[in-house]
């Protein structure tokens, strides 16, 4: 017996063309809590979110049931493969796992081997983010997964440590900002050397339906360009505001529980607002896309499609 609820899963709870929209279904997708439900829960909620895709409601069910089906099932399950995502890699992991990051990052800047040694447990925490939430419709190896991470580790560490013995000798509010340096820097080569696949291939782009055109280099630079922004911003106010606040802290044994909780209340709010400040389902102009590209869509389809569609990835 199926329900009479009607209920179409994948319609956009928040408008997605509004940042406040986005920010909404950030902060619902990005709920850290969901990172502590076992694998269990989240395979029944794929499976309501599937029964209910296939028209075929459980009785009983409620809506709020369905919307909290499709909250796990968004904050756990690639958008594009369907596929469970490993634990760490979830942007719900962002604020526990980043939190703790950052606390040691801004604590233990004061020497090479420290700066060393945290750097390269966050470009390790970053590289895996960056795999997990790539346009998956692109394959990469594990040679270029090698690369990549070798790659994005080793220039965080250089800029790291350079930085560090640059100003070794600054007052100690300059030598905060050792730690952000780095993790920009970090970030404009670990998400392209992650995602080098989108970059020399292309990503599928498609019609407002969902029909694929063909794949786009442009489009995947577009995409990987404005996730670069995104996660420096989603950094910057966790370090930046840190360092007023421990400036002017005189009780050292404070510090590390302060910068703990001072990171851990700007990621819960800087994960999903950096992640809102661009559409996921990102779009370009068809003028704007490779000739061969646009030559194609327009000889098939004249000139009723304007933009082409694609996942941008986190």
């Amino acid at each position: 017996m199926e329900s009479d609820l009607t209920f179409d899963i994948d319609a956009q709870r928040w408008d997605q063309s509004t940042f406040m929209g986005r920010l909404k279904h950030f902060f619902n997708i990005t709920d850290c809590r969901t990172a502590l439900l076992p694998d269990s829960k989240l395979d029944e909620a794929k499976a309501l979110v599937e029964s209910c895709r296939a028209g075929s409601v459980p009785p009983g069910t409620t809506e709020e049931q369905l919307h909290y089906a499709k909250k796990l099932y968004d904050s756990a399950f690639h958008p594009d493969t369907g596929d469970r995502m490993n634990l760490i890699g979830r942007m719900s992991f962002q604020v526990p796992g980043g939190m703790a990051i950052t606390g040691f990052m801004l604590q233990f800047y004061r020497t090479v081997p420290a700066v060393v040694f945290w750097q390269w447990v966050n470009q390790s925490f970053n590289a895996l983010v960056n795999y997990t939430n790539r346009n998956a419709a692109s394959p990469i190896t594990p040679k270029q997964i090698g690369v990549a991470y070798i790659t994005a580790t080793s220039t965080a560490l250089a800029t790291a440590v350079g930085l560090n013995l640059y100003t070794k000798k600054a007052p100690p509010l300059v030598a905060r900002w050792v730690p952000f340096a780095a993790v920009a820097a970090a970030n404009c080569v670990n998400i392209p050397m992650m995602r080098q696949q989108e970059i020399l291939n292309g990503i599928a782009v498609t019609d407002e339906n969902g029909n694929k055109l063909g794949h786009s280099k442009k489009a995947a630079v577009k995409g990987i360009t404005q996730v670069i922004i995104s996660r420096i911003t989603m950094a910057a106010p966790g370090m930046s505001m840190s360092l007023g606040y421990f400036h002017a802290l005189l009780w050292v044994c404070f510090i590390t529980l302060l910068v703990l909780c001072s990171s851990f209340q700007s990621l819960v709010f800087m994960v999903p607002a950096a992640c809102s400040l661009f559409p996921q389902r990102c779009s370009m102009a068809v003028s704007k896309l490779e000739p061969e590209l646009r030559d194609s869509i327009i000889s098939q389809y004249g000139d009723s499609i304007k933009q082409v569609y694609f996942n941008k990835g986190l």
